[in-house]
Protein backbone atom coordinates (compact mmCIF):
# COMPACT_ATOMS: atom_id res chain seq x y z
CA UNK A 1 0.00 0.00 0.00
CA UNK A 2 3.08 2.70 0.91
CA UNK A 3 4.76 1.34 -2.00
CA UNK A 4 1.33 2.47 -4.39
CA UNK A 5 0.87 6.12 -2.91
CA UNK A 6 1.59 8.37 -5.52
CA UNK A 7 2.37 6.05 -7.71
CA UNK A 8 -0.24 7.05 -10.38
CA UNK A 9 1.61 7.48 -14.13
CA UNK A 10 -0.41 10.10 -14.29
CA UNK A 11 0.84 12.26 -11.43
CA UNK A 12 2.24 15.77 -11.90
CA UNK A 13 5.05 16.52 -9.58
CA UNK A 14 5.76 20.22 -9.84
CA UNK A 15 8.96 19.37 -7.60
CA UNK A 16 10.53 17.75 -10.96
CA UNK A 17 9.01 20.73 -13.22
CA UNK A 18 5.65 18.98 -13.94
CA UNK A 19 7.20 15.74 -14.41
CA UNK A 20 4.62 12.91 -14.87
CA UNK A 21 5.22 9.76 -12.90
CA UNK A 22 5.74 8.80 -9.28
CA UNK A 23 8.97 10.29 -8.48
CA UNK A 24 9.89 13.04 -6.47
CA UNK A 25 13.17 15.25 -5.74
CA UNK A 26 14.54 14.24 -2.57
CA UNK A 27 15.25 17.40 -0.17
CA UNK A 28 17.82 18.49 0.38
CA UNK A 29 19.92 16.01 -1.75
CA UNK A 30 17.81 16.84 -5.31
CA UNK A 31 18.33 13.06 -5.81
CA UNK A 32 15.31 12.08 -8.01
CA UNK A 33 13.44 9.04 -6.56
CA UNK A 34 10.52 7.18 -5.88
CA UNK A 35 7.91 8.35 -3.78
CA UNK A 36 8.21 5.82 -1.68
CA UNK A 37 11.87 5.40 -1.38
CA UNK A 38 11.88 9.69 -0.61
CA UNK A 39 9.49 8.95 2.12
CA UNK A 40 11.98 6.25 3.65
CA UNK A 41 14.87 8.35 3.58
CA UNK A 42 12.68 11.52 5.60
CA UNK A 43 11.43 8.72 7.76
CA UNK A 44 15.08 7.58 8.63
CA UNK A 45 16.23 10.61 9.26
CA UNK A 46 12.93 11.43 11.53
CA UNK A 47 12.08 13.95 9.60
CA UNK A 48 8.27 14.91 9.08
CA UNK A 49 6.50 15.84 5.56
CA UNK A 50 4.05 17.06 4.33
CA UNK A 51 2.01 17.37 0.96
CA UNK A 52 1.49 21.35 -0.63
CA UNK A 53 -1.64 20.31 -3.48
CA UNK A 54 -4.23 22.12 -5.54
CA UNK A 55 -7.54 21.79 -5.81
CA UNK A 56 -10.34 18.86 -5.03
CA UNK A 57 -7.15 16.94 -3.18
CA UNK A 58 -7.86 13.21 -2.87
CA UNK A 59 -10.54 13.08 -5.79
CA UNK A 60 -10.99 10.21 -8.04
CA UNK A 61 -8.91 8.19 -5.51
CA UNK A 62 -9.58 4.90 -3.54
CA UNK A 63 -10.46 6.82 -0.58
CA UNK A 64 -9.16 4.86 2.11
CA UNK A 65 -6.01 4.03 0.57
CA UNK A 66 -5.38 7.35 -0.37
CA UNK A 67 -5.50 8.51 3.17
CA UNK A 68 -3.74 5.09 4.51
CA UNK A 69 -0.89 5.65 1.98
CA UNK A 70 0.24 9.15 3.32
CA UNK A 71 0.05 8.03 7.48
CA UNK A 72 2.37 5.62 6.23
CA UNK A 73 4.62 7.49 4.34
CA UNK A 74 5.03 9.59 7.04
CA UNK A 75 2.97 12.89 5.91
CA UNK A 76 2.33 14.84 8.98
CA UNK A 77 0.03 17.46 7.31
CA UNK A 78 -1.78 18.08 3.48
CA UNK A 79 -2.06 22.03 2.53
CA UNK A 80 -4.30 22.54 -0.08
CA UNK A 81 -6.47 24.53 -1.75
CA UNK A 82 -9.42 22.19 -1.45
CA UNK A 83 -10.30 19.45 0.01
CA UNK A 84 -12.37 15.77 -1.57
CA UNK A 85 -15.09 15.71 1.03
CA UNK A 86 -14.80 12.07 2.52
CA UNK A 87 -11.18 12.56 1.35
CA UNK A 88 -10.49 14.94 3.91
CA UNK A 89 -12.34 12.92 6.63
CA UNK A 90 -10.53 10.00 5.95
CA UNK A 91 -7.15 11.72 6.33
CA UNK A 92 -7.99 13.02 9.83
CA UNK A 93 -9.08 9.63 10.51
CA UNK A 94 -5.44 8.34 9.70
CA UNK A 95 -4.06 11.58 11.87
CA UNK A 96 -3.24 13.97 9.54
CA UNK A 97 -3.55 17.77 9.25
CA UNK A 98 -5.60 19.07 6.73
CA UNK A 99 -5.28 22.89 6.07
CA UNK A 100 -6.43 25.20 3.43
CA UNK A 101 -4.75 27.77 1.62
CA UNK A 102 -6.50 31.34 2.66
CA UNK A 103 -8.97 31.65 -0.56
CA UNK A 104 -6.80 33.17 -3.36
CA UNK A 105 -3.71 31.57 -2.08
CA UNK A 106 -1.65 28.49 -3.23
CA UNK A 107 1.47 27.32 -3.34
CA UNK A 108 2.45 29.16 -7.09
CA UNK A 109 0.94 32.35 -5.44
CA UNK A 110 2.64 32.24 -2.14
CA UNK A 111 6.46 31.44 -4.08
CA UNK A 112 6.87 28.13 -2.49
CA UNK A 113 8.62 25.36 -4.29
CA UNK A 114 8.36 22.53 -1.74
CA UNK A 115 12.67 22.74 -0.94
CA UNK A 116 11.48 24.45 1.92
CA UNK A 117 11.45 23.05 5.61
CA UNK A 118 7.94 24.22 7.03
CA UNK A 119 6.54 24.70 10.69
CA UNK A 120 3.00 24.90 11.32
CA UNK A 121 2.19 26.70 14.75
CA UNK A 122 -0.31 24.14 16.46
CA UNK A 123 -0.57 24.52 19.81
CA UNK A 124 0.66 21.71 22.22
CA UNK A 125 -2.61 21.02 23.52
CA UNK A 126 -5.45 19.47 21.31
CA UNK A 127 -8.52 21.63 23.43
CA UNK A 128 -7.00 24.80 22.33
CA UNK A 129 -7.51 24.01 18.50
CA UNK A 130 -10.84 24.66 17.27
CA UNK A 131 -12.24 23.40 14.11
CA UNK A 132 -11.96 26.47 11.77
CA UNK A 133 -9.19 28.38 13.25
CA UNK A 134 -6.45 29.81 11.22
CA UNK A 135 -2.59 28.64 11.85
CA UNK A 136 0.51 30.15 10.88
CA UNK A 137 2.73 28.05 8.58
CA UNK A 138 6.61 29.52 8.32
CA UNK A 139 9.16 28.29 5.87
CA UNK A 140 13.16 28.01 6.62
CA UNK A 141 13.19 30.70 4.06
CA UNK A 142 11.67 33.37 5.58
CA UNK A 143 8.15 33.43 4.42
CA UNK A 144 4.94 32.89 6.45
CA UNK A 145 1.32 32.63 5.64
CA UNK A 146 -1.63 31.77 7.05
CA UNK A 147 -4.09 28.29 6.53
CA UNK A 148 -7.06 27.16 7.75
CA UNK A 149 -7.04 23.69 10.14
CA UNK A 150 -9.88 21.94 8.41
CA UNK A 151 -11.25 19.83 11.32
CA UNK A 152 -14.90 20.05 11.21
CA UNK A 153 -16.19 18.52 14.22
CA UNK A 154 -15.02 18.30 18.26
CA UNK A 155 -15.05 14.22 17.21
CA UNK A 156 -12.43 14.55 14.43
CA UNK A 157 -10.34 16.48 16.70
CA UNK A 158 -10.40 13.63 19.20
CA UNK A 159 -9.37 11.06 16.38
CA UNK A 160 -6.78 13.61 15.88
CA UNK A 161 -5.49 13.87 18.97
CA UNK A 162 -5.53 10.07 19.53
CA UNK A 163 -3.63 9.92 16.21
CA UNK A 164 -6.23 8.71 14.34
CA UNK A 165 -9.61 6.83 14.37
CA UNK A 166 -8.24 3.23 15.36
CA UNK A 167 -5.45 4.07 17.76
CA UNK A 168 -9.06 6.82 19.31
CA UNK A 169 -11.14 3.34 19.43
CA UNK A 170 -8.65 0.99 20.73
CA UNK A 171 -7.97 3.70 23.74
CA UNK A 172 -11.71 3.67 24.50
CA UNK A 173 -11.64 -0.16 24.15
CA UNK A 174 -9.06 -0.69 26.69
CA UNK A 175 -10.68 1.83 28.87
CA UNK A 176 -13.84 -0.07 29.40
Amino acid sequence: MARGTFANIRIVNKLLKGEVGPKTIHVPTVEKLYVYDAAMRYKAAGQDTIVLAGAEYGSGSSRDWAAKGPMLLGVNAVIAKSFERIHRSNLVGMGIIPLCFKPGEDADSLGLTGHERYSIDLPNKISEIRPGQDFTVTTDTGKSFTCTVHFDTEVELAYFDHGGILPFVIRNLNRE
